[in-house]
């Protein structure tokens, strides 16, 4: 075949070419079609050959189409992604950290005051697993109100834990009445705190039904970033 024809020309290399049975003599001095002159010019002609009207309106739409769809997809996750948190209450308040920064939940455990730096924001040292850890009161920092009568839960059983708390290698435990566990919900689904005096630390509310439970609860979603460097500057 001609190296010169242009693309009217069959496509030799799927009927005697490497795709084909093989009979081409030009196999003989190229190895493979993808050598040969007659296989370049080919792929030079589709590339080089001008374009139809039709084809670039076709191409425009297809490209506007998926714009837009892309588009709508970003919106819909944006408005729809799921926030991982831990809830658990302090005195009357169910409040809700994120997921991510829980390294261990441990039985309540005696803290340690340290001579000249325990007060009412740092208890003192407790020991997690052998570890000597900082110990904070997170009630006395959010300023909650003591409860002065039994609290309804939606467990039957009911103990007081240790929550340690792990973000940029800082580490904070702080003990909780109550731990519901993980809760997952939309980010849309928060709403903006009411004015009160864990305003401060809350990024919003979301309302959250244990199971079990016919009473649905309003939780207050804590700034972890707030509330490390608060610690930070307050007690380290």
């Amino acid at each position: 075949m001609n190296p010169t024809t242009p693309l009217n020309i069959e496509r030799c290399w799927n009927f005697i070419g490497i795709e084909g049975d093989r009979s081409c003599p030009q196999l003989a001095t190229y190895t493979h079609c993808r050598n040969c002159p007659v296989y370049s010019t080919a792929g030079r002609y589709l590339l080089e050959r001008s374009i139809s009207e039709d084809y670039r309106h076709q191409w425009t739409e297809l490209l506007a189409k998926s714009r837009t769809d892309e588009n709508s997809q970003i919106s819909h996750t944006l408005t729809t992604t799921q926030i991982t948190v831990v809830i658990f209450r302090l005195q009357r308040e169910w409040l809700a950290l994120s997921a991510q920064i829980f390294k261990e939940i441990s039985p309540a455990s005696v803290v340690h005051t340290i001579p000249h730096r325990s007060n009412q924001i740092l208890r003192g040292l407790v020991s997690i697993r052998g570890e000597l850890l900082l110990c904070i009161s997170l009630s006395d920092l959010l300023n909650l109100e003591t409860a002065e009568t039994a609290v309804q839960t939606p467990s039957s059983v009911v103990y007081s834990r240790m929550v340690v708390l792990e973000k940029a290698d800082k580490t904070w435990v702080f003990g909780v009445d109550e731990l519901y566990g993980v809760h997952r919900f939309h980010r849309d689904e928060l709403q903006d705190p009411p004015k009160s005096l864990t305003q401060t630390y809350t990024k919003g509310l979301f309302h959250w039904q244990p199971s079990g439970s016919q009473m649905e609860r309003s939780v207050s979603y804590l700034d972890d970033e707030l509330l490390f460097t608060t610690l930070a500057r307050k007690v380290l």
